[in-house]
């Protein structure tokens, strides 16, 4: 029988692709692990990698093709007594828009008692090595995991099924369906009046579409709540200095998100009220401070994430950012690596930008938006004086975040920005 290729899910948040290469033709012999193609997610372009050891019978899906669903099938091996014709290869097609698809409420993976008890083991376990992989992660015996892949194949979806069972420390298993809000209805065009000047439509990309319904979602069922305040930076900045000019023979330059990313880590091992995420009918309250960090992209923005943040040294985070964003813009990140945060930090300081407030990135519980440093009078004592300072706003879940516990995490992050060589100890 033929082996069925399908479009894998790249990201946690992809629905649907955009075939954009095929690495193989009709005739090529594949092993598990080969790049076979590569493919546009919401996110970003990854490569597709062979589950299935085989000869390539048949292309289904011409490159270029978008909005092609998650699990549909775009490619066959040849399996064991195929006959040796093969069809001719699928000519490449120019790409074509994927007309509008009604929005969908993502289901929620298997129950442990929907999860069918696993057969008799015959031979070895028969699993994709992504799927491998992240079993090793997750701690997921394979032996106890029925696969729904291809031949009974174990893929990944399948062992993070499993993992859900016992969530592991750090990992983030799907919210109960009872908790996931309906998507609300994409918003209809507002017709333009004859008057209107001209203009050009332009088709939203992938990612575009999932930052729009993430955060329409996110700003219609999370209830915000906003907590300000100013934090003076001289010492900061003057720190950096320091340290900078110490590093500089190592290669390495701190920057003020860098340390505002360290601030932010350890205010969250000092509150840890506000390392959470709201689950329902209950709350996730996490062992460790994963930060993800906002950056822009063309035509997005990218939350890399420092994994605990608070432990690690100013040099580490700087060195990570700095491999992150590059890859973030060059549209290189895995799935992992920009997923699984327990708070977000924004800035736009850079910019200009005095205030502003975000969309909370779910399922996080909050995220901080900083805003420029600049020259304010500040009051020292009963004297007026200039200091340097900006001004953060907190955007947290009410859900999962009290308004005393959302004043406690920006005390603990203005006491750190103002007094960094805590940072040190």
């Amino acid at each position: 029988m033929p082996i069925d290729i399908t479009m894998p899910a790249l990201s946690p948040t992809m629905e649907a692709g955009t075939l954009a290469r095929w690495l193989v033709k009709p005739g090529d012999r594949v092993r598990p692990g080969d790049v076979i193609a590569e493919i546009e997610t919401d996110k970003a372009t990854m490569e597709m990698e062979a589950v299935d050891e085989g000869e390539v019978l048949e292309l289904l899906v011409p490159e270029g093709t978008e909005g092609v669903k998650v699990n549909a099938v775009i490619a066959r091996l040849k399996g064991d007594g195929e006959p040796a014709e093969r069809p001719a290869p699928v000519a490449p097609a120019a790409p074509t828009p994927a007309p509008p698809a009604a929005p969908q409420v993502t289901p929620p993976p298997p129950s442990p008692a929907s999860v069918p008890a696993p057969g008799p083991a015959a031979g070895r376990v028969k699993a994709s090595p992504l799927a491998r992989r992240v079993a090793a992660k997750l701690g997921v015996d394979l032996a106890a995991v029925s696969g729904t892949g291809p031949g009974g194949r174990i893929v990944r979806a399948d062992v993070e099924a499993a993992a859900g069972r016992a969530p592991q420390p750090g990992v983030l298993p799907s919210p109960p369906a009872e908790a996931a809000a309906p998507a609300p209805a994409p918003a209809a065009p507002v017709p333009l009046p004859e008057a209107a000047p001209p203009f050009e439509t332009v088709r939203l990309s992938g990612m575009r579409k999932t930052i729009a319904r993430r955060l329409a979602e996110a700003k219609s069922s999370i209830p915000h709540f906003y907590l300000s305040v100013d934090c003076r930076l001289d010492a900061l900045l003057a720190l950096r200095t320091e340290l900078n000019a110490a590093l500089a023979p190592r290669g390495v330059k701190i920057s003020v998100n860098d340390m505002l990313v360290k601030a932010l880590g350890l205010a969250l091992e000092a509150v840890p009220d506000a390392n959470v995420s709201f689950a329902g009918d209950s709350l996730r309250k996490f062992a460790r401070a994963d930060v993800s960090v906002a950056v822009a992209v063309p035509g997005g923005l990218l939350t890399p994430v420092v994994r605990d943040a608070g432990g690690k040294r100013l040099s580490a985070i700087a060195a990570e950012m700095k491999d992150l964003a590059a890859r973030a813009r060059e549209g290189k990140l895995k799935p992992e690596e920009y997923t699984g945060g327990t708070a977000s930090l924004s800035n736009l300081g850079m910019y200009g930008i005095r205030e502003f407030a975000a969309i909370i990135n779910p399922p996080e519980g909050l995220i901080l938006a900083v805003g420029a440093g600049e020259k304010r009078p500040w009051v020292e004592g009963d004297a007026l004086t200039v200091a340097t300072v900006m001004t953060v706003t907190g955007s947290f879940d009410h859900r999962a975040i009290d308004g005393a516990v959302g004043a406690e995490l920006l005390a603990a992050f203005r006491g750190l920005v103002e007094a960094p060589l805590g940072m040190l100890a």
